[in-house]
């Protein structure tokens, strides 16, 4: 494995262990506000167990990653639950809901736009490359 890759898989992987820590502890309110009213108008789930299961689903990702153990099936989940949550994101901006520092539609957009890049890195970075002939 590359160092870029290696490095973009770390990076990644801490990430998401310490956004799924702070889903369960000191950002907990402000993740409980991004969740969709959709979501828990239609599920029996509270926007506290959506906030919480997520932690545990990127604090488990973010290990995943970190460890390297299995790393093409880890970042193929990381790169679905990236996709499950955009909904919510959309759902963000849709709503004006502002948390963590995203008060403007602009900032909003902004944070959608890079939703795909979390996807693609977490694919690139737990992939060999492709040799070359």
């Amino acid at each position: 494995m590359s160092i870029p890759r290696t490095a973009a898989r770390l990076l990644l992987g801490g990430a998401l262990a310490f956004a799924g820590t702070s889903h369960l502890s000191f950002a907990r309110k402000d993740f409980q506000a991004q969740v969709p009213t959709w979501l828990t108008k239609n599920t029996p789930l509270t926007e506290d167990q959506v906030v919480l299961g997520s932690g545990v689903v990127e604090i488990a990702l973010g290990v995943g990653l970190l460890s390297g153990i299995r790393k093409r099936s880890v970042g193929t989940l990381a790169a679905l639950f990236f996709t499950a949550i955009f909904p919510g994101n959309i759902s963000q901006l849709v709503t004006r809901t502002s948390a963590f520092g995203l008060d403007t539609d602009r900032k909003r957009a902004f944070r959608l736009v890079f939703q795909p890049v979390l996807v693609a890195v977490a694919l690139w970075s737990t992939r060999q490359p492709v040799a070359s002939k």
